[in-house]
């Protein structure tokens, strides 16, 4: 290994290729120190806790999705398309290993696992955050608590619908997601007036330049 980096995501890869073949409720430590032939101690250095591993791949899924938003193309698009695309782009990566995508989800949800509920909650936020962030949805005080909430259902919704999804290319997911969208723009527009980013995009499309 060339770096503490490499062999962190190292660590990931090997648990995640390990549980591939069990479960993720039958993989142990001890198994992925032993696959990548070095001490319990030294894959302690870098993972405290089974947990660990599941955040760290939730991260790499946080990751694709703000890399979806770098390009200009991005954001010519509706904050509802930009949405739905970051959405998808965090699902599509945990699709890559979907089962064990679940199967880390169940766990972190087992009764006698309090202490990583906590956490999963902590996780959906962080992740609800970075998407607003991606999107530059803007707003502030009654609005942005609005968004917040609204983002988070849908997140949530979809994620659970995508757990049980079996078409090809998670096609039902995206047409699931399309019309939550649709639904919350549509509440949006009756509650609240446009967006102060929007009205200068709209703005700034309209005046003539000098």
């Amino acid at each position: 290994m060339s770096s503490d980096t490499d062999l962190s995501n190292k660590i990931v890869d090997t648990a995640i290729e390990l549980a591939e073949q069990t479960s993720w409720e039958r993989l142990y430590l001890h198994q992925v120190a032993i696959k990548l032939g070095i001490p319990l101690a030294q894959l302690q250095q870098h993972i405290t806790q089974k947990d660990d591993l599941v955040e760290a791949w939730y991260d790499r899924a946080d990751s694709a999705m703000l890399q979806a938003a770098q390009s200009e193309e991005f954001y010519a698009l509706s904050f509802r398309e930009r949405l739905h695309t970051l959405i998808m782009t965090w699902l599509d990566f945990l699709a890559t290993h979907k089962t064990v995508s679940k199967d880390m989800l169940l766990y972190k949800l087992e009764p006698a696992h309090i202490h990583l509920q906590i956490q999963g909650l902590l996780r959906v936020s962080r992740t609800v955050q970075w998407l607003r962030e991606a999107a530059q949805l803007d707003s502030t005080h009654m609005q942005r608590i609005a968004e917040e909430t609204g983002l988070t259902g849908i997140y949530l919704k979809t994620f659970i619908y995508w757990m049980f999804d079996h078409s090809e290319q998670q096609a039902n997911t995206r047409k699931f997601l399309d019309k939550k969208l649709a639904r919350a723009e549509r509440l949006a527009r009756s509650f609240f007036c446009s967006k102060p980013s929007e009205t200068k995009q709209a703005t700034a499309k309209t005046t003539p330049t000098s």
